[in-house]
């Protein structure tokens, strides 16, 4: 089964390489999720649940359109607390509960220029092979917040485990935000993540929480993926 088609970001305002990420992911009841998400936007449900996700990453390559990828501005890491839903034109994406990211220029311009919950934190991501370890400890503002995990990649999926379930929770090209206390959106284009199997050695995390979510129940189903070349589009009402 395919994923959903990317939408085309013809004039991106900034290219990023979402690397090394794992994707995380629990059931939540719908109504909980609700509350937490503005007006205007309603939580999708799969199976009869909504879902979070926790979602580290390596973003490499970051630049503008016509600039180098400046070394010292350009890889971090990154993980974020989200959940899916749609608007009441019935378009699908992304809302954030939370962004934390180890650059603090990358924090600041977020938050000005997309008014996304970023936070400015110590993150390390380290992949030696197939293992990938992740480490966040909050900074700025409400320092505090903290994950760990390790877990490994592993075989590629198979098709048959590329399903309607796996395409929900990844295959997302658009994310909400509220600005000037009206809702808006971006796009994402990049190609269908090439998804593994992955396992969860280790998981301690309070980010969940942190968002006002209530602790996580079980083990959460992951997929990891080595990365995709992003283009990342224009906010717009």
């Amino acid at each position: 089964m395919r994923a959903p088609p990317p939408p085309r970001v013809a004039r991106p305002v900034m290219y990023h390489h979402w690397n090394q990420i794992t994707f995380l992911h629990w059931r939540y009841p719908a109504g909980v999720v609700q509350a937490l998400l503005p007006s205007g936007l309603t939580a999708e449900t799969f199976g009869g649940s909504a879902w979070i996700g926790l979602t580290p990453f390596l973003m490499e390559g970051v630049r503008g359109p016509g600039l180098p990828a400046l070394p010292w501005l350009s890889r971090f890491g990154e993980i974020n607390v989200r959940t899916y839903v749609h608007d009441d034109r019935g378009r699908s994406g992304i809302w954030f509960l939370s962004l934390d990211a180890a650059l603090l220029p990358a924090v600041l311009a977020a938050r000005g220029g997309y008014w996304l919950p970023y936070f400015w934190s110590d993150i390390s991501v380290q992949a030696p092979g197939e293992r990938i370890s992740y480490r966040c400890r909050r900074r700025w503002p409400a320092g505090g917040a903290r994950c760990d995990a390790q877990v490994q990649m592993g075989p590629p999926l198979a098709e048959a485990e590329r399903d309607e379930l796996a395409h929900f929770l990844t295959a997302r090209y658009r994310l909400f935000t509220v600005i000037a206390g009206k809702l808006a959106a971006a796009e994402a284009e990049h190609r269908d993540w090439p998804l593994h199997r992955a396992t969860v050695f280790h998981l301690d995390q309070d980010l969940l929480q942190r968002a006002g979510l209530p602790a996580p129940a079980g083990d959460p189903l992951a997929h990891a993926s080595p990365g995709v070349a992003v283009r990342i589009g224009l906010w717009h009402w």
